[in-house]
């Protein structure tokens, strides 16, 4: 079997290994690949592994042999199932590898925003510390997680962990989820009370046309005046310039985010340099264990495949 590498810089960058697809097939690998060479690159490969690659239904029919589309992800919209299905080839994605690595993620942004541990430690470093006439310096306002609610917007299988760590916390949780669901310690109740209700709102929902722009300025203007908005999920849930207006503007008191709607993020952005706006580059799925365990999973999909009963097959 002839497989073919498309990105693999966007899951290892020399710090897990991918020898695991040379045991089923003669391997080639590009660390990254323009989306106008993905035709040529795959050629007459039979398998072809990806993670963000577009594939359209054009680049298939110009690769006649490939019988397999495997993606080191959760999210597959950026492959034409429907055409794939037509054309004999077989996707598969990889669900659930990142759920603890996420929402130990969102959790950093609940604790930066209640413990202010990174501003503390600027502050000490700056001398302010050894300026105090105290021994206890509380000049920023802190506050505790205990008796505050978390909600939570879609509860699959990261939405759900992010429950189970606020209660630990001693949070209420309240939860808005397409599909009727129970939970031990959690209120199901419209998307619309979580935003007014909630002190944190964390997005765990998939991007589809009706979760796109998800967070704009209606559902802002529900929200306290102290709640903080937290997206792990996809950027386009999120309505930017209306975030930005509700940052700035004193609607709402915070922001973390792992995503944005273009990435890499453009430099004009209106999210940069947002008041009280924390941003990661898409990082939350990235520990190295999380990524170990993707790649693992990938490889067993390809190799489940080659035997004749596909694996976390899409389409």
């Amino acid at each position: 079997m002839k497989i073919i590498l498309l990105e693999e810089k966007t899951v290892s960058q020399g710090d897990v290994s991918l020898d695991g697809f040379k045991a089923l097939g003669k391997v080639t690998g590009y660390p990254l690949t323009p989306q106008d060479k993905v035709a040529e690159r795959v050629g007459d490969a039979d398998a072809v592994i990806i993670n963000k690659t577009v594939f359209t239904r054009e680049i298939m029919e110009q690769c006649p042999k490939l019988r397999y589309i495997g993606l080191c992800a959760t999210g597959f919209n950026n492959v034409d199932t429907k055409a794939a299905a037509e054309l004999g080839i077989t996707v598969c994605n990889v669900p659930a590898y990142s759920t603890s690595a996420v929402a130990q993620q969102v959790f950093s942004y609940v604790l930066h925003f209640a413990s202010r541990t990174a501003d503390y430690n600027a502050d000490v470093q700056s001398g302010g510390w050894v300026r105090s006439d105290t021994f206890s310096y509380f000049t920023i306002p802190t506050f505790e997680l205990s008796g505050m609610t978390m909600g939570i917007i879609g509860f699959g299988s990261i939405g759900s962990a992010v429950a189970r760590i606020a209660l630990a916390f001693g949070m209420k949780v309240i939860a808005s989820t397409r599909t009727p669901k129970t939970a031990e310690g959690v209120s199901f109740v419209s998307a619309e009370e979580v935003f007014e209700c909630a002190d944190f709102i964390s997005l765990h929902c998939p991007l589809t046309d009706e979760t796109r722009g998800l967070v704009n300025m209606d559902r802002l203007r529900l929200c306290k005046p102290t709640a903080y908005i937290i997206n792990t999920s996809r950027g386009p849930v999120v309505n930017e310039t209306d975030l930005a207006t509700a940052l700035n503007g004193g609607i709402i008191a915070g922001a973390g985010l792992d995503v944005v709607e273009t990435e890499p993020m453009k430099a004009d952005n209106p999210l940069l340099g947002a008041k009280n706006c924390i941003i990661t580059p898409h990082v939350a799925w990235a520990p190295v264990q999380t990524r170990e365990r993707l790649i693992a999973a990938a490889v067993d999909n390809l190799r489940s495949f080659i035997d004749g009963a596909p694996k976390n097959k899409v389409n």
